[in-house]
């Protein structure tokens, strides 16, 4: 009997030996050159660059709504639209085919009109939360478009995320909650509660079409073109503030009171907005939507170290905990590759049989002739291969 117990025992202990081996060589072949690359350090540093302009458009915004007393966000955002506009759609005039303006109104116009309106009420959706519910939960809530989005483009997309991208969000996301806990015992919980509930609501709202503008933006510059993503947005985007601005702010832009200081604030706001539209479709298509929207939680604590010598905020030590927090999260999560379901449609799609419709795909997957023999052996069986060829979803004969 204690033979027999001992046999029984031994696969169990062999398969956990076999499991500790597997880990041991995993990590002797770990090497860290690997991981962090020059490709990741550009990320890194590109993703950072962003959430700096992202930190301009929200010292402008605080200037413009505390020193001033403007309270025009349509207004703020009808600049950068127009500069996008007056930038990247004369471009698309200039080339020819299919990638020609008039060719892609003429296909896709009204998709970039949901995508522009998406857009502008996203921006819009925000800075109307302010006057309804706290910074706090601002900070709290923006951080869903982080979710959203991974569900967006495992849907839409076909990314396929691993356990190491989850971790990594979750690390990004306890680094937000170190900065609104900050925020807590610095006492900066500012702003309204006149209606909690709404102003929630709205940042929500506001997170979920930034997901969607997002998602739509990096299948567009990674399967069409960063120019035109760009000049689509630009355009469609001009139209709908200019059209939204007169019915919604047009007695606030009247009692505007222009002087060279608030000039200023719109010029350095509606730049660093441009500047923010026109350099992220380079770093999407670098790393992805997520990875980019990770890199910018730490915009929030940009702005706070700014506000230490701008707007004499407390300096709290979970400030660099929570920055540390989301940059650990951010390299963890480039570190290891998405990668994407193929689908139906692409080039090289292979049937369900496991044939390829077209030979000269078959020979580029399979140089060393493997495919070709099998296909010859299976050739020899007629009545097998028009039965499969009858079922086949690509109509192989």
């Amino acid at each position: 009997m204690a033979t027999k117990q001992s046999e029984g025992d031994a696969p169990g202990d062999v398969s956990d030996e076999s499991r500790t081996c597997g880990l041991l060589v995993r990590l002797r072949k770990f090497k860290p050159k690997e991981v962090f690359t020059w490709q990741l350090a550009k990320t890194l540093a590109m993703g950072q660059g962003l959430a700096g302009l992202i930190c301009g458009t929200a010292i402008s915004s605080q200037y413009l709504a505390t020193s001033f007393h403007v309270n025009t966000p349509m207004l703020q955002s009808l600049f950068n639209y127009a500069l996008l506009c007056v930038t990247y759609t004369p471009m698309l005039f200039c080339r020819t085919g299919d990638g020609h303006v008039l060719q892609i109104l003429k296909r896709r116009w009204w998709k970039y009109l949901l995508l522009g309106l998406v857009d502008v009420e996203a921006n819009y959706a925000v800075v109307k939360a302010y006057q309804y519910t706290t910074l706090t939960s601002v900070q709290l809530l923006d951080s869903f478009v982080i979710p959203v989005l991974m569900i967006l483009s495992w849907w839409v997309l076909k990314t396929r995320y691993g356990p190491v991208h989850y971790v990594a969000v979750c690390i990004c996301l306890l680094g937000v909650g170190a900065m609104v806990g900050a925020d807590l015992l610095a006492g900066r919980d500012q702003g309204s509660t006149s209606n909690i509930l709404l102003g929630d609501g709205l940042v929500l709202l506001s997170a979920s079409l930034y997901a969607v503008s997002n998602v739509c933006q990096e299948y567009t510059v990674k399967n069409l073109s960063r120019v035109e993503f760009l000049g689509m947005v630009g355009l469609f985007g001009t139209i709908i503030s200019t059209v939204q601005m007169v019915i919604l702010e047009r007695n606030a832009v009247g009692n505007l009171q222009w002087s060279w200081q608030v000039g200023l604030l719109f010029s350095a706001y509606g730049l660093c907005m441009y500047a923010l539209y026109s350099c992220m479709p380079i770093v999407v298509k670098m790393s992805s939507a997520t990875a980019v929207n990770l890199s910018l939680l730490s915009a929030d604590l940009f702005s706070l170290f700014c506000g230490i010598f701008l707007f004499q905020y407390n300096f709290s030590g979970l400030y660099l905990v929570s920055l540390v927090a989301i940059l650990i999260g951010f390299i963890t999560f480039n570190a290891v590759p998405t990668p994407t379901e193929p689908t139906a449609s692409s080039p090289s799609s292979i049937c369900e049989e496991g044939y390829s419709e077209d030979p000269a795909a078959i020979r580029r997957d399979f140089p060393n002739g493997e495919e070709a023999v099998r296909i010859t052996a299976e050739e020899e069986h007629g009545e097998l291969l028009d039965r499969r060829a009858e079922r086949s979803p690509c109509g192989l004969r």
